[in-house]
C-alpha cells in the first residue's frame, strides 16, 4: 500500500490510523531518512492511543519512552544504537510482552528483525516527495490482514 501524505498533519493522522489497531506484542517499524516524518508519525500513533495533548517527546537521547494507553505502548529510537543486542537492554523483550512497540531506525535491530519483534509487524518506509512524504505500507502475520481493515 502506497500513500501520498501531503504535509506533516497527514502524517499524524496516519498514525493515529494505525494505533486502533495495534495489538499487545506487535510492533510497528518506522524506516526512512532523517526528517522524513518517523517521530511524526509515532506521535499522532501515540496522541491517538492516550491523550490529544499526550506530550510525546522524540526519543532520540533517552532511547525509549513509555506510556500508559490500551495497549500500553513504548516508543523506540535505535538510531545510536551501535549493536542490535543492545535492544535488549533497554527493555525492547519486556515492551513486547506488556504492549506494543513503535521503533524508529528497525535497521539497527540488525538483519531478522523477526528475531527480535515476533510474527507480526507493520513497517512503514517514508520518503520525502515534493513538499510532502510517501509512506510505503506492508504488513506481516496478523498485519497481513490488518492492512485491509487500515482506511486511510
Amino acid at each position: 500500500m502506497t500513500l501520498t501524505l501531503t504535509d506533516a498533519d497527514a502524517t499524524a493522522r496516519l498514525g493515529g490510523r494505525i494505533a486502533p489497531l495495534l495489538a499487545p506484542g506487535e510492533a510497528l517499524l518506522l524506516y526512512g531518512p532523517l526528517g522524513t516524518g518517523k517521530s511524526t508519525l509515532a506521535r499522532g500513533l501515540i496522541r491517538a492511543l492516550t491523550r490529544p495533548d499526550e506530550d510525546v517527546p522524540s526519543p532520540t537521547f533517552t532511547l525509549v519512552q513509555f506510556y500508559e494507553s490500551d495497549p500500553p505502548v513504548a516508543h523506540f529510537d535505535l538510531y545510536r544504537l551501535t549493536r542490535a543486542d543492545e535492544a535488549a537492554e533497554i527493555g525492547l523483550d519486556e515492551a513486547l510482552e506488556d504492549g506494543c512497540v513503535v521503533i524508529e531506525w528497525p535497521e539497527r535491530l540488525g538483519e531478522e528483525p523477526a528475531a527480535w519483534l515476533g510474527p507480526d509487524r507493520l513497517s512503514v518506509v517514508l520518503a520525502e516527495a515534493g513538499a510532502g512524504r510517501v509512506a510505503t505500507i506492508s504488513g506481516v502475520g496478523a498485519w497481513e490482514s490488518k492492512l485491509m481493515s487500515l482506511h486511510v
